[in-house]
């Protein structure tokens, strides 16, 4: 069963475009993992540094080898400094 996820991400502004280049190798890399159905980053138009991944895995199983591929490590890594809160994370499934 396929497995949602949306992970929010607020930035201070200061840090935009050095985040949006992590966020770029990030899709792009997490794009080519098997069970990668879905990985897009979509920023709030309303909230400037707001920013959501939407992604749909395969499976859980799937999910939990994206968490710990190297790309996405050094991504947490590098993102962290940028990070006005700390990152929201929801899993779920679809019901309709």
């Amino acid at each position: 069963m396929n497995l949602h996820v949306v992970a929010l991400f607020k930035l201070n502004e200061n840090y935009l475009m050095d985040a949006v280049e992590l966020f770029q190798t990030l899709v792009r890399e997490t794009r080519k993992e098997e069970g990668c159905l879905q990985y897009d980053l979509v920023e709030d138009k309303d909230n400037k540094g707001t920013f959501l991944m939407v992604e749909l895995w395969e499976s859980e199983e799937h999910l939990n080898r994206h968490n710990g591929q190297d790309h996405l490590l050094d991504f947490r890594k590098d993102i962290s400094k940028m990070l006005e809160s700390s990152t929201q994370v929801y899993r779920g499934r679809k019901i309709l």
